[in-house]
C-alpha cells in the first residue's frame, strides 16, 4: 500500500538562454485559460509577446538563477525530498510542471511505476484562480484519461485556509520584519487581467482572507498591513491596487522600513526574488525608503512540510 503526492507546479525554462526563455513564455501564453481570447487574436499576440519580452525575461533570470539551475525547479524539488523524507516509504512524492519539465506525463509515470493505489494531486497554489489552478486541473485530467489511471485520487484546490499554512507564513514575515525593524507590512500576490475576473470570483477575497489571517497571527493593526498585486502585463487592467504603485503610497505615508512577502507562491522564483527583491527593492530605495526585505517563500521551511504532512 502506497499513497502517491504529486506536487505541481507553474514552470520555468529549461536553461539560462533565449531560445528557451522563448519557448517557455510561448508553452504558458498560448494556454487559453492564461490568455482568454479567441485563437486568431491570442496566437498573434502570444507571438508579439514573446518577441518583446524574451530578451528581458532573460536577463531577469539571469539575476537570480542559481548554479543548480532555475530556483522555481530547485526550491520545488528541495520540497519533494524534505516532504518525501518526512513522510516515509508508505509515500511517494513526485513533482511536475504545468509548462516544461518535468511533465504531468512524467509525474504521472513515475506515481504509476512505484505502484502506488491511490493519489493526492497537489497545485502548489494556496488561492484558487482558473488562469493557474483550473489549467492544471484540466491538464491532470486529460493525462489520467491518456494513462487510464483507475485507483482513487484526491485533488486539493486551494489552501489559503489552511492553519498551519498561514502560521508558517506568518512566522517567516514576523522574523523579517524583526531583522530590519519594518514598521509594515506588504503582502503582494500575484495579479490577474479584471476582464477575466467573472471566471475568477474568489480570488481576490481569498487573497485578502489570506493576509488579514497573516496580519492577525502577528497581531498586526489595519494600520501595519495592506493587500496588493503584482506581475501585470500590457495595458489591460489588473486588479488593484498595483505593488508599485502601493510603494508609492507608503512612502508618502511616511514608511520607511518595509517587508513583503507573496504568499500566492510556496517556493521562491522570479516574481518573487527579482521583481520583489531586486526591482522592487530599488524602487523603494529610490523613493527614499531605508530598507525593503523580501520575505521568503515557505520552500522546504520545516513548519510547512508539518502542515503538508497533516493535510
Amino acid at each position: 500500500m502506497k499513497t502517491g503526492i504529486l506536487l505541481i507546479n507553474l514552470g520555468t525554462p529549461e536553461a539560462l538562454t533565449l531560445s528557451a526563455v522563448r519557448k517557455y513564455l510561448r508553452e504558458f501564453l498560448s494556454d487559453p485559460k492564461v490568455i482568454n481570447l479567441p485563437w486568431l487574436i491570442r496566437i498573434p499576440l502570444v507571438n508579439f509577446i514573446v518577441c518583446t519580452r524574451a530578451k528581458k525575461s532573460l536577463e531577469a533570470y539571469e539575476k537570480i538563477w542559481l548554479k543548480e539551475g532555475s530556483p522555481l525547479l530547485v526550491y520545488t524539488r528541495a520540497l519533494q525530498q524534505a516532504l518525501s523524507e518526512a513522510m516515509g516509504d508508505a509515500y511517494q512524492v513526485e513533482i511536475a510542471m504545468r509548462y516544461g519539465k518535468p511533465s504531468i506525463s512524467h509525474g504521472f509515470e513515475a506515481l504509476i511505476k512505484g505502484r502506488c493505489d491511490k493519489l493526492m494531486i497537489m497545485p502548489l497554489f494556496p488561492q484558487y484562480s482558473n488562469a493557474v489552478t483550473a489549467s492544471i486541473l484540466e491538464a491532470v485530467s486529460k493525462e489520467l484519461l491518456k494513462q487510464k489511471v483507475n485507483i482513487p485520487i484526491h485533488v486539493k484546490t486551494h489552501f489559503y485556509d489552511l492553519e498551519a499554512y498561514i502560521v508558517a507564513s506568518a512566522e517567516l514575515a514576523g522574523d523579517s520584519m524583526k531583522a530590519i525593524q519594518a514598521e509594515y507590512l506588504l503582502m503582494s500576490y500575484h495579479g490577474l487581467p479584471e476582464r477575466q475576473m467573472p471566471l475568477n470570483p474568489d480570488y481576490k477575497k481569498d487573497c485578502i482572507a489570506t493576509s488579514d489571517a497573516i496580519a492577525k497571527q502577528l497581531s498586526l493593526s489595519q494600520e501595519q498591513y495592506q493587500t496588493s498585486f503584482q506581475s501585470r502585463l500590457g495595458r489591460i487592467p489588473w486588479i488593484q491596487p498595483y505593488t508599485d504603485e502601493v510603494l508609492i503610497k507608503l512612502r508618502q505615508q511616511g514608511i520607511k522600513r518595509l517587508a513583503v512577502i507573496c504568499p500566492s507562491f510556496v517556493v521562491d522564483c522570479l516574481e518573487t526574488l527579482e521583481e520583489i527583491g531586486i526591482r522592487a527593492r530599488e524602487q523603494w530605495i529610490q523613493l527614499g525608503g531605508e530598507e525593503l526585505i523580501l520575505v521568503p517563500c515557505l520552500n522546504s521551511n520545516g513548519d510547512w512540510i508539518r502542515a503538508l504532512i497533516l493535510h
